[in-house]
């Protein structure tokens, strides 16, 4: 596997261009694409995240340093670039209270009709960004689509999954299915859980995965999953694990032979392409951008959401037949690189960037 060349270094407060918020202490997919992105955009411009909790290999300032910010970048005004309702919030708050000198920017992934709140806030940005033409629909003015992105050096294909697997602790024989990110109803894991307790008694050799977080009332919602995996006596054959760091997160779906995405809801989803870098199929449901992001019986399969018997079909078809799990193996690589690298993401961000800073 190639390997990611290292970060920029953080640069000196006044001579930051672009920040980059992410207010947000738990993993989550918004946190998951700052902190991939910041560090491939340092490379091309002076870009920074801040939060309560940023890894220490992306260039940062502890958000104290917001407070002392120069009011205006080394050329002009910064780019300030939110993605959730507080940070745009707080970019408002640093430019009319505070006084900074900031171009506002939002990207937004959900695809519903927007709050009050979110709409007042979007109207003050100085530019939009929708990550699906789904999602774009949903706002009220213009918006530029730029999709999500993977980095493909890091979520690549391994030589040997067998010697991953035993490496971290996971059965090394027989197919492994996986779901991975935040456990509750929303993200269908109880519908995942369901369809693997139908297709794993008629594939014994195969095991499935269920990793992540349960928060709050959540976690009396994944006790009832182990439970129920318990009584149907897979409690060996469907794991539970728990949330890993986002820079180990590749190595997790390099040992599997398929991804499910079970989601009943989702504003763009990065799990399915983030299993096909891998070289790893997808099954997932018709929500957030997985229409666009999974190719139909060339990358994987797609079902509607909630369906529990179609789930568990689409799965249980792609284990009997293991010619066309190999061939959705080989193509599902080769669709990230061609449509979803990190790189045309971070790009094509970096240009609206130096168009807000010149405006």
């Amino acid at each position: 596997m190639s390997q990611t060349p290292p970060p920029a270094a953080t640069p000196a407060l006044r001579d930051v261009q672009v920040i980059a918020p992410n207010f947000k202490r738990r993993l989550s997919g918004v946190t998951a694409t700052v902190m991939r992105l910041v560090p491939l955009q340092a490379r091309d411009i002076a870009i920074v995240a801040t939060g309560p909790v940023v890894p220490p290999h992306v260039p940062q300032i502890p958000l104290s340093a917001l407070w002392r910010l120069p009011p205006s970048g080394p050329d002009g005004p910064r780019v300030w670039h939110a993605r959730r309702n507080v940070e745009m919030i707080g970019g408002l708050a640093l430019k009319y209270l505070l006084g900074k000198r900031l171009k506002l920017m939002f990207t937004s992934a959900s695809q519903r009709k927007q709050s009050g709140l979110t709409r007042w806030l979007i109207r003050r940005m100085d530019a939009v960004v929708a990550t699906s033409s789904l999602t774009a629909s949903y706002l009220e003015g213009d918006s530029e689509v730029i999709m999500h992105g993977i980095d493909t050096s890091g979520f690549a294909p391994t030589d040997d999954r067998g010697a991953l697997r035993a490496q971290l602790g996971l059965p090394t024989d027989g197919p492994l299915i996986g779901c991975y990110g935040r456990i509750r109803a929303q993200k269908g894991t109880d519908a995942y859980v369901e369809a693997m307790i139908r297709v794993l008694p008629e594939h014994p050799a195969a095991k499935a995965l269920v990793m992540g977080r349960a928060v709050g009332d959540d976690a009396t919602f994944l006790r009832g999953l182990e439970q129920k995996v318990a009584q149907a006596g897979l409690a060996d054959r469907i794991l539970f694990l728990p949330e890993v760091p986002v820079e180990e997160m590749a190595r997790w779906y390099q040992v599997l032979d398929l991804y499910v995405a079970p989601q009943r809801w989702e504003g763009f989803g990065l799990t399915p392409i983030e299993a096909m870098a891998t070289g790893c199929p997808v099954v997932a449901t018709r929500v957030g951008a997985f229409e666009t992001l999974v190719r139909e019986g060339q990358t994987g399969t797609l079902v509607d959401p909630g369906d529990i018997p179609a789930l568990a079909d689409a799965v249980a078809s792609v284990l009997d037949d293991p010619a066309k799990l190999h061939g959705w193996r080989a193509q599902a690589r080769a669709h990230v690189e061609t449509e979803y690298s990190l790189e045309r993401e971070a790009q094509s961000l970096i240009a609206i960037y130096r168009r807000l800073l010149v405006a």
